[in-house]
């Protein structure tokens, strides 16, 4: 099957398996793994910033981070098609003990001169304003992402008032692909940035939290709490390695086959609109006189999986499996329909 429904569907190549085999490991639970240290030392440099931690997943990043940045009485101001309030099962209130304030933008973005309107008042009925989170690129917004000014009169803004800012980097890589923009130039703006290596990237597993020293120890802590603490896990963390040192400039190759995609979709009468393709997503929406279920099977028995992703919505992810003879024989499909 040519699998479009997420790019966490990757598979280790043969390079990366050898660079996994051949991992130095430790126990890092007692802070003694080598392949970790270097995985999490790269990654701090690579975006200018003084530490990271390796974890699990992106939802425990994201967690771990707003777990330090806000906490009881307090809120997050996010957009409300934001990942960390839609898909992580609530564990913003559940961890953090913090509430949620919306602020609404296009295909999940904020825009920094609406943070200010969203803050609360001194007053005791209210929770306190604690962080601002921002999503790069947003997964619901169809790969949209933020440029760098954006991203630098957000930091600004929050700090200019107080706020701790938080961006869940989920597939940061492909939005400074996109953007023509340096790892470095982003770490220093965010008190933390949750970074993922099992989408785009192609690692099987893993995501950063990256932040300050001071931070990223207390994270370790949290992490240890969420049950994140991991033993000869350099064997992961040496994929997580590779993805960063090889897997990052090839995201533009993803990004030119999402635009072929949504290039065929134009032509298609029963494709009433397509969101605008940024990076490595493609999201469309069908007419009212075709369903989701019937396009899916279509493709399923094309040996293409895709995703429904709302009420006449369809998504497509592409990534490092999809080749492009896979682009082509999906072109083929889409016109067949």
């Amino acid at each position: 099957m040519i699998d479009l429904r997420s790019d966490t569907v990757t598979k280790p190549t043969p390079e990366m398996l050898k660079h996994m085999f051949a991992a130095r490991v430790g126990d890092d639970v007692f802070n003694e793994d080598p392949t970790v240290f270097k995985l999490q030392d790269y990654a701090a440099s690579l975006f200018n910033v003084e530490a990271s931690l390796f974890c699990p997943s992106g939802t425990m990043t994201n967690q771990i981070a707003l777990f330090l940045l806000s906490g009881p009485l307090t809120e997050v101001l996010l957009h409300p098609d934001s990942h960390v309030y839609q898909y992580e099962g609530g564990g913003l209130s559940f961890n953090a003990r913090t509430s949620v304030k919306f602020i609404a933008g296009e295909r999940g973005k904020i825009l920094a001169s609406d943070i200010k309107s969203a803050i609360n008042p001194q007053d005791v009925h209210r929770p306190r304003s604690s962080v601002v989170s921002i999503e790069n690129t947003t997964n619901r917004g169809g790969g949209a992402c933020y440029s760098l000014q954006e991203m630098k009169e957000i930091s600004q803004e929050a700090r200019r008032l107080n706020l701790n800012v938080h961006m869940d980097g989920a597939r940061l890589m492909n939005a400074l692909i996109a953007q023509n923009i340096q790892p470095e130039k982003v770490g220093p703006l965010f008190d933390t940035i949750s970074l993922c290596l099992s989408k785009g990237l192609g690692a099987p597993v893993g995501s950063l939290i990256l932040g300050s020293k001071e931070l990223i120890q207390e994270a370790r802590r949290v992490r240890k709490v969420m049950g994140g603490g991991m033993r000869q896990v350099g064997y992961l963390a040496a994929a997580g390695l590779f993805a960063l040192e090889n897997n990052v400039q090839r995201l533009a190759t993803d990004h030119q086959h999402a635009k072929m995609i949504s290039q065929q979709l134009e032509q298609c009468s029963w494709v009433e609109r397509i969101f605008p393709v940024e990076t490595n997503i493609v999201i469309f929406q069908l007419q009212q006189d075709r369903t989701t279920d019937s396009f899916i099977e279509f493709l399923k028995q094309k040996k293409i999986q895709v995703l429904a992703f709302g009420p006449q919505l369809i998504r497509m992810v592409l990534h490092l499996d999809i080749s492009s003879s896979d682009v082509q024989k999906i072109l083929s499909a889409i016109s067949e329909y």
